[in-house]
Order: C-alpha cells, then sequence, then structure tokens
C-alpha cells in the first residue's frame, strides 16, 4: 500500500510543478523482432546455412512542451539477444541517446530547433531517420526552420573528435561538415519541395585534413490527378568524393499509386562503368534506403556505394482494413552502368511479401518474407551463389505505451 501512494503522489508532484499551459508526456517502446536469413543482402553460398537471431530496440521517450518551447529526450538501448551475460559485469551495454534536442519558438513562424535530432524530409530519399534499423540514424545540428504559407528550413553541422583543438575529426559519421537550406510549398492537390545539400568528408593527407564537399541539388513532387497520387525525385549530384575524385551523378524516381492500393514505379540511380574514369555514381546519402528498392537490402543500405548503379521497375500492393494489413512489393533489378565487358545489366527479381495485425493502439505483431530470384551478373558485385535459394524473414512485436500523458 506504501508503494502504491508513493507512485500516486510522484504523479502527482509532476502535475502540480509543470505550469498550466505546458504538457509533458512519457512512453515508451519495446521492439523485438526474429529473423531467419539466407542471402540477405548478399548472396548466400551453396554451403551457406540460414541465420536466426532476435534484436531489440528498447527506448524511453521524454517530451515538454510550453507555447515557447519543445523539448525531446529519447534514451535507446539497442541489443541482438545473447550478446549480454545474464549476470551482467560491465558497463559495455550502455543505454546511448538517440534524441536530445530543444527547440526554441521566437515568433510562431520562426524557430531554431538545436542538438540530436532525426532528419526525415519528404519521401525519406535523402534524409530519413532509418526507422526500420533498431539503432535508427540520428544527427548532431542546428535547424533555423520558418514555417508559414511556406516552410524553409536552414540545417547547420560541424563535427570534431575528443580533441578538438587540432581541428581534426576522425569519428566514425560520414560528414564533418553539412549544410543544407530545404524549401516547401503545399497545394490543395501538389506539393513541391526543393533542397540543396553541402556535404563535406574529411580525408587526411600529407599536408593534414582536407574537406571535400559534394553538392545534392534537386526536389520532391507530388500531385493528385482525380483518384491517382503521382509523385516524383529528381536529383543531381556534384563536386568531389570523399576521396576527392570528380563526382557527376543524378537519380530519377517516378511512381503512380493507383485505386486499390496499387503502386507502380521506376527509379535509376546513376552508376559507373567499369571502364569510365570518371565517378558517376549517384549516392542517397541519409535517407531510409530500406524503403525504397527492396527489403532484403542488396542496395544502398550501408553497401553499393561508388558501384554500377541501379534500375529498379517494381509494383507494389497495399492493403488496409479495421485492424489487418497487407502488403505485396516485386521488384526488377539491372545495372544503370555497364559491370563489365560481357555481363549481363540484369541482377535480379526480388519478392516482398509482408502482413500486420494491429493488436491495440499500442500494439502490434508484424512479419514478412522475401525471396530474392538474382541474375549472374549478381554475383560480379555481391559474390556468393546466384543458383542457391536467396530469403529472408522476419516477425516482429512493437508495443508503444504512454506512461504519463
Amino acid at each position: 500500500m506504501k508503494k502504491y501512494w508513493t507512485g500516486w503522489l510522484l504523479l502527482g508532484f509532476i502535475g502540480l510543478s509543470t505550469p498550466a499551459f505546458a504538457q509533458f508526456s512519457l512512453s515508451g517502446e519495446f521492439r523485438p523482432r526474429t529473423e531467419l536469413s539466407h542471402g540477405y543482402k548478399s548472396l548466400a553460398n551453396s554451403d551457406q546455412d540460414a541465420s536466426l537471431f532476435t534484436a531489440q530496440r528498447t527506448r524511453l521517450n521524454a517530451r515538454y512542451q510550453s507555447d515557447k518551447l519543445v523539448t525531446l529526450l529519447v534514451l535507446q538501448d539497442v541489443r541482438t539477444w545473447g550478446s549480454q551475460a545474464q549476470l551482467v559485469g560491465n558497463e559495455d551495454y550502455a543505454t546511448s541517446v538517440h534524441q536530445a534536442w530543444a527547440e526554441v519558438f521566437f515568433t510562431p513562424e520562426f524557430s531554431m530547433k538545436a542538438g540530436r535530432q532525426e532528419l526525415i524530409y519528404d519521401d525519406h530519399r535523402i534524409f530519413g531517420n532509418v526507422g526500420w534499423a533498431h539503432q535508427a540514424r540520428s544527427h548532431d545540428l542546428a535547424i533555423f526552420k520558418y514555417e508559414s504559407d511556406i516552410r524553409l528550413h536552414l540545417g547547420l553541422a560541424h563535427q570534431e573528435n575528443s580533441n578538438p583543438a587540432n581541428n581534426l575529426f576522425d569519428g566514425n559519421d560520414a560528414y564533418k561538415d553539412l549544410q543544407f537550406v530545404w524549401f516547401n510549398k503545399k497545394w490543395d492537390e501538389a506539393s513541391l519541395s526543393l533542397l540543396c545539400l553541402n556535404n563535406g568528408i574529411p580525408e587526411n593527407t600529407e599536408d593534414g585534413q582536407e574537406v571535400n564537399y559534394s553538392q545534392t541539388l534537386g526536389g520532391h513532387a507530388t500531385y493528385q490527378l482525380g483518384n491517382f497520387n503521382l509523385a516524383a525525385n529528381v536529383y543531381l549530384q556534384t563536386g568531389k568524393t570523399g576521396t576527392g575524385d570528380d563526382l557527376s551523378a543524378y537519380n530519377l524516381l517516378f511512381e503512380a499509386t493507383c485505386p486499390r492500393g496499387i503502386t507502380w514505379g521506376y527509379e535509376r540511380l546513376s552508376g559507373t562503368a567499369y571502364d569510365d574514369p570518371k565517378n558517376k555514381s549517384f549516392t542517397p546519402l541519409y535517407g531510409t534506403n530500406h524503403k525504397f528498392n527492396g527489403f532484403m537490402d542488396y542496395f544502398y543500405v550501408s553497401n553499393h556505394a561508388n558501384s554500377v548503379g541501379l534500375n529498379d521497375v517494381y509494383a507494389k500492393y497495399n492493403y488496409a482494413k479495421d485492424k489487418l494489413s497487407l502488403n505485396a512489393h516485386l521488384h526488377y533489378f539491372s545495372a544503370a552502368a555497364k559491370i563489365s565487358a560481357d555481363a549481363s545489366n540484369y541482377l535480379g527479381t526480388e519478392l516482398d511479401l509482408g502482413a500486420g495485425w494491429k493488436i491495440s493502439p499500442e500494439a502490434q505483431i508484424s512479419g514478412g518474407l522475401s525471396w530474392l530470384f538474382a541474375g549472374k551478373s549478381m554475383e560480379l558485385i555481391k559474390g556468393g551463389d546466384h543458383s542457391t535459394s536467396n530469403y529472408w524473414g522476419w516477425l516482429m512485436l512493437s508495443v508503444t505505451p504512454n506512461f504519463i500523458k
């Protein structure tokens, strides 16, 4: 009984100490996912056994909001079941900070958001939170926002190592300096976003550390034509690669979603031919790449950089009614540039099937199966055996309770 009253007194104290105009919420996430893999990301060998493992993401989210301020703190633990001893004797598995930011509103339209934060823009192609991955992605930066009839964001990031006096960066992240401007305008049946991103990657040379800058310029557009939803991406990349080579690349996407949940689309990410001295490989940088080119993650999920690019012709079917959701995706993959003098550009066909069941507003179970029917040329860029069976399956429980609302 004493513990019961202590809990209620604590909640009462939180309520009394929070100003009447402010809001505070405390929520969590428990997300274990079991995966069966035989040829995930790369082709399996003929004598390779399938792997079975379970990994889990656990989060605690604290959010505070008043008339001039919004803050968010997200603590996160990611681990594979069995990676930590039952009797914990060290701190190697400490909880990390996934997000920790504050947004200050100077006026209702103009604000500054600074700290560790997720970046999500448009369809996630260039900036996304990679929410499918348990660890997800967040950035350390500041964003100046103007949001009214148009939306205009200016993002600035500069990273140093543990000894900033030498102005060197030897961390694990992809960039040392990053600046971007994002513009968005919406109409009744259309929207247009424009992005200008300057991405600086450090390179250590004999004369010290240099920063090689690439520029990604382009945008995302949508249009509702009757019962059809149309979308398009156009991006160009120029400047220098991380190793200082000249870069000239592009990305095109055209997509039409028809009635009854059917989507047809085509995406091209330019690539570098085997005999081309110039780098023409487009890199989608910090996007949620798992969303785009097949769930088996053969392309652009920490892989396929500076390679032959990709043509992806796809059809998707998504169905949702009441608590049930179903989806089926079919991808036809080919290289966007020549792999070798006599190799076919056909890489393979992938089929992704998935289903979900909403148990309650705070709990859902979902799963899926994927198969890759690889072409022989896939061996040239991924290794393994294209004739063996390549498949991947998953089953996930997602629970997101609201402790204090």
